[in-house]
């Protein structure tokens, strides 16, 4: 296992539990305790965990990946929930997309269609998240906006104030929110107040709102709104999502499409 499969792995286990021991770790992982050691020194240097004696503990209490770390969770569902979302989105049209490894994958759905492969331009996608921006950007049949902002460096988003003046002079067709939550009594939200106000921005300048979600987002909260459930058009979930909360999805008015 290479040095950065390993930092995934052991991010996301200290995400589902709190706290890493290292020789749990090092069986779980089937690698060293001096080999968990040393990679538990370097994701402390990064801030990423804060370790302990023994082990680590999460950095802080609400606790977020940086991109880079999330893109191997869910990712097959996500890639299913991107392709159902490109769907949705009518050449010429203008998309606004907000970060995260989901709006990612709807980026590189968009890009594999062949009915964009044309046109001038296929779509105008704004955006503000720089990941994103790169991938689309050598592409011709789009126009890439991106937003402006000071870059946050776990989501390779721009934020702050100099987005809004972009946003603000804007109209979209349609938004793809990625969320770090989305609940039927609390709506969708971030775990970031300035991602979620650049979100938000993106939202009210839609005609239409689509928020792409795996199931491990639902009925969740997390801490900076973005906007109400009554905002949101349309849901794309996975298959596993609890049919409960979808159901409770479309009693809310929401198109749910599980793929």
């Amino acid at each position: 296992m290479s040095r950065d499969a390993r930092w995934k792995a052991l991010l996301e286990l200290l995400v589902e539990r709190g706290r890493l021991d290292v020789e749990e770790a090092a069986a779980e992982l089937e690698v060293s305790a001096a080999t968990i050691r040393r990679d538990l020194d370097g994701l402390a240097e990064q801030q990423m965990l804060v370790r302990t004696r023994g082990g680590a503990v999460v950095h802080g209490v609400s606790y977020e990946l940086p991109l880079r770390y999330k893109t191997a969770r869910h990712a097959s569902e996500k890639q299913r929930i991107a392709r159902a979302v490109a769907d949705l989105i009518a050449p010429g049209e203008a998309v606004g997309l907000t970060g995260g490894t989901t709006t990612t994958e709807v980026a590189r759905a968009l890009a594999a269609r062949g009915d964009l492969a044309t046109g001038a331009p296929a779509l105008t996608v704004v955006t503000n998240a720089l990941n994103i921006a790169n991938e689309l950007a050598v592409r011709p049949q789009f126009k890439i906006v991106v937003t402006g902002g000071v870059a946050r460096a776990q989501s390779y988003e721009l934020v702050g104030p100099l987005a809004d003046g972009v946003l603000g002079r804007i109209t979209l067709d349609v938004a793809v929110l990625g969320v770090g939550a989305f609940d039927v009594a609390h709506g969708a939200a971030a775990h970031d107040e300035a991602e979620a106000a650049v979100n938000r921005m993106l939202c009210e300048r839609a005609e239409r709102v689509v928020v792409a979600a795996d199931s491990s987002k639902l009925g969740r909260r997390a801490f900076a709104g973005i906007c109400a459930t009554a905002a949101v058009g349309t849901l794309v979930t996975d298959t596993t999502a609890d049919p409960g909360t979808v159901r409770r999805f479309e009693e809310a008015g929401l198109r749910v499409i599980v793929a």
